[in-house]
């Protein structure tokens, strides 16, 4: 009997959002089984809300991917799987929970990073400079973002060809879900957005363990929650603009004075928010502790913090950054 040979690496990591897995994925997957033992699939942008861009969510992504390697007849005992949270204004946070995810698999050996450094997306790939990189060897110009399109448009014909039978029946049957529906108006409305640069302005009120929050009223993530504020209002100052949005939402004994001393941090990343490049001005407003509100507008600011699916954009990392003293 022929022995078999111990492959390079104890462990592979394969980052990606996987919005959805499509027939390129399969391919990089399958090739990096041919070089590592066990293939760790880190599925990112987990726990965010859904949208557009983001419509499923890191347990449905990771069953999507499980069906279309076990029909590709992959050994799934050598594929495992974790769920990684953005984390855009502490790189340092979102680094570590790929390494520590890492360590866990492969605690006495080291492992290899896969992936294909095409464009500054990819910039992450550089991250880890302790760790083998594998090139994936997989050419190929299919693009989550593309099957996306197919999806909300209904030209399945092109969905079909850019992903597996598997995944395709998934993605099926969930087009019949409210989901979809919703998702579909979003992307709809997302093809009339403004690509002009926007300037908005939002308050991080803070008032003892609480937090003030609004709902998002536009087409796009309608009903998310996300920081009081909005696009900066004609003829006004960003301050002046804010306080004017405050004041339409609640009654706060001494925001202005506390909004003339609040600390402003920029938001810029170019893909932060879902309806179109808007660079956010957020000045932390903390407020003096009074007697708790039930309900909204104020929310028990802990509790929130562990509920990013029902947030905004990224107003999600921006109230985490705030809270924890307002660096970004």
């Amino acid at each position: 009997m022929t022995e078999a040979v111990p492959l390079p690496f104890c462990c592979g990591i394969y980052i990606g959002r996987f919005q959805p897995p499509h027939r390129a994925h399969l391919l990089v997957m399958q090739e990096a089984l041919t070089q590592v033992q066990t293939l760790l699939i880190c599925v990112g942008s987990a726990g965010a809300a859904r949208s557009a861009k983001n419509p499923f969510t890191a347990q449905e992504r990771i069953s999507i991917i499980r069906a279309m390697l076990a029909e590709a007849g992959v050994d799934l005992g050598r594929v495992q799987f974790t769920a990684l949270p953005d984390h855009p204004y502490d790189e340092a946070r979102w680094l570590a929970s790929v390494r520590r995810a890492a360590l866990d698999l492969c605690p006495t050996g080291q492992p290899a990073l896969i992936g294909h450094i095409k464009d500054d997306s990819s910039y992450y790939l550089r991250s880890f400079p302790e760790w083998p990189f594998l090139p994936t060897h997989v050419e190929s110009p299919l693009s989550a973002t593309d099957v996306r399109r197919a999806l909300f448009e209904d030209d399945l014909g092109r969905v079909s060809g850019m992903v597996t039978p598997a995944v395709q029946t998934w993605l099926t049957q969930w087009r019949g879900q409210p989901e979809f529906a919703r998702l579909a108006a979003e992307y709809a409305a997302l093809r009339g957005v403004s690509p002009d640069v926007q300037l908005g302005v939002y308050g991080a009120v803070l008032r003892g363990h609480q937090v003030l929050l609004a709902r998002e009223t536009g087409p796009v993530g309608q009903g998310l929650l996300r920081l009081p504020g909005g696009p900066l209002r004609p003829g006004l100052s960003l301050r002046g603009s804010l306080s004017a949005d405050l004041a339409a939402l609640a009654t706060l004994p001494g925001t202005e004075t506390a909004l003339a001393a609040a600390a402003l941090t920029v938001y810029d990343a170019p893909g932060r928010s879902p309806a179109g490049r808007e660079v956010a001005h957020v000045y932390r407003v903390p407020l003096a502790a009074g007697a708790d509100e039930a309900g909204e507008p104020w929310f028990n600011l802990p509790d929130i913090l562990t509920r990013p699916e029902l947030f905004w954009a990224d107003h999600h990392a921006i109230l985490e950054a705030q809270a924890a003293g307002g660096a970004a």
